[in-house]
């Protein structure tokens, strides 16, 4: 008989795909902002608040496509602080890098907790459960990073973005391949 964890196993399974973008999109943030390292403070932003909001989308798409099952709350809640981080920070003009790191912060607790918490509950249900604890723990310890280093400066605020977007992005394709693979 089959339980409603092994029929949210199941749709997760099948959202791959999902989170294989996400993990793209991520990359391809980090990339850009690394290739960018001496961008103004206002270019930072826009490319921030679009990843957030691209990786917010994906989330809610995947927690659509999971609706009502095991881990669905989750995963649409990271989804909504994603797409709140991306519009707020595209329609707010930010004065100084203490704003940005405000927001890129409150993005990185609330994802990194959520991710970790999806990680647990679902760790018997799906396969590569430790890539998303691992891209939740980073994102987590990115953000505690960027409060006490908050004084580096535009160029190592994007080198640290970057470092932190290809390292979580690379967790999440490595999610999504395994997710993809499992069907």
């Amino acid at each position: 008989m089959e339980n409603a964890s092994t029929r949210s196993a199941h749709l997760v399974l099948g959202r791959g795909w999902v989170v294989l973008l996400r993990g793209v999109t991520a990359v391809t943030f980090g990339v850009i902002a690394a290739s960018w390292p001496d961008v103004t403070l206002t270019t930072l932003v826009k490319l921030f608040g679009i990843y957030a909001l691209l990786h917010g989308i994906l989330s809610l798409i995947a927690a659509a496509g999971i609706r009502g099952q095991h881990g669905c709350l989750l995963l649409a809640t990271e989804g909504i602080v994603g797409v709140w981080a991306g519009v707020v920070t595209l329609l707010t003009s930010l004065p100084s890098p203490m704003a940005l790191i405000l927001f890129i912060w409150l993005w990185a607790i609330g994802a990194g907790i959520l991710r970790i918490a999806e990680a647990v509950r679902l760790r018997k249900d799906i396969p590569g459960d430790i890539w998303l604890a691992l891209s939740g723990v980073v994102t987590l310890l990115f953000g505690l990073m960027l409060v006490s280093r908050h004084s580096a400066g535009v160029v190592g605020l994007a080198m640290w973005v970057a470092a932190f977007a290809v390292i979580s992005g690379a967790f999440e394709m490595l999610l999504g391949w395994r997710l993809r693979a499992a069907r």
